[in-house]
């Protein structure tokens, strides 16, 4: 079938498979909710049930599978050992990968398949993980595509998991770092609350082999995390990249790094209610940050009281308490838990 056009022949009709008995999908006795699959699915299925129990390896096997894809790209993935009914639904992305290989198929032809199916199936896994299994017997000759082919998908949904695994998949298997932290810039320019474009910086910063790692690039990065902060302190995305630079059990580092405490005190100046700033601060305090006059004259000023017999960072409690009061036991109980030397 060239087109979604042309009128569909079933294939009982077909004479190519007229020596093909159809397998009835069996529910058991008096199944209770059975599926209402349309009958052009049901027919395809028949026939498909019939060439996987006779592991048929056959170009009409592999166009079979194209037309069952079609009309349903979530049939479920199989892994080898495992040949299993799952619902009545036969495990068609499998076996199609065992008819590939068999036939010694053309894999750029079926990268096309894939991306004319994924256009409105993104978000199924099954084709995800076919798309891996193609890239990854075709090698590095395909690095450029399969990036173009995320980022075209990031286009429509920049937020697609499936889309983001496969990326750093191709980065780490079959190499392009090279362009990938421009990429990552470029869409954080484009939306700066975009969660999953920080995710992938951070990706790129600690995983590519090209910048020398986190160490390398964390005192560019805390700058970066640092400006977007100031340029949108309700952005909790960059707060938590910026406390990623330091997840590595480099307590000292963050504590000594006079830019963090700093941004939180400069963001506080301007907004007394940003939660996301006292909840920076309070980590660390906890860890064992001295506080400086201007933290301590903030701190007293937003939670109206004097500086005497009061502990810091159980007035930051009480202020987040009141300024993320979605979370009021949480911040209670990080009061009564403080670390014992601030307490």
């Amino acid at each position: 079938m060239d087109s979604d056009e042309e009128e569909r022949i079933p294939f009982r009709k077909r004479k190519e498979w007229s020596d093909i008995k159809p397998v009835p999908q069996d529910d058991g006795p008096g199944p209770v909710v059975p599926i209402a699959y349309e009958e052009d699915f049901i027919e395809a299925m028949d026939y498909f049930r019939a060439i996987f129990l006779a592991d048929e390896r056959s170009p009409r096997s592999l166009a079979l599978t194209s037309e069952v894809i079609t009309m349903n790209p979530g049939n479920y993935t199989l892994h080898q050992g495992s040949w299993s009914w799952i619902n009545g639904v036969l495990l068609v992305w499998y076996f199609r990968r065992l008819i590939l290989e068999t036939l010694s198929a053309d894999l750029h032809k079926e990268m096309s398949f894939i991306e004319r199916i994924a256009e409105s199936n993104s978000k199924n896994y099954q084709i995800w993980h076919h798309r891996r299994w193609a890239a990854e017997k075709l090698g590095a000759e395909v690095t450029e595509m399969e990036l173009e082919f995320t980022e075209k998908i990031l286009g429509l949904d920049a937020k697609n998991y499936h889309a983001w695994s496969h990326r750093q998949w191709v980065l780490q298997a079959l190499g392009g770092w090279e362009d990938e932290l421009q990429y990552c810039q470029q869409l954080l320019e484009d939306d700066i609350f975009n969660n999953s474009a920080w995710n992938q910086r951070y990706f790129v910063i600690t995983r590519s082999p090209q910048l020398g790692g986190l160490q390398a690039m964390r005192d560019f990065e805390v700058d970066y995390a640092i400006e977007a902060i100031r340029v949108n302190p309700e952005n909790e995305s960059p707060w938590r990249y910026l406390r990623g630079l330091y997840n590595k059990g480099d307590t000292q580092s963050l504590i000594e790094d006079s830019r963090v405490s700093q941004a939180c005190l400069d963001v506080l100046k301007n907004n007394g209610t940003c939660a996301f700033a006292w909840s920076l601060l309070l980590d660390l305090l906890c860890k064992g940050l001295k506080p400086s006059g201007g933290l301590s004259e903030r701190v007293f000023e937003v939670a109206a009281c004097s500086s005497s017999n009061v502990n810091l960072a159980e007035t930051v409690c009480s202020i987040l308490q009141r300024v993320d009061s979605m979370r009021s036991s949480y911040w209670e109980w990080r009061k009564h838990n403080l670390p014992p030397q601030i307490c």
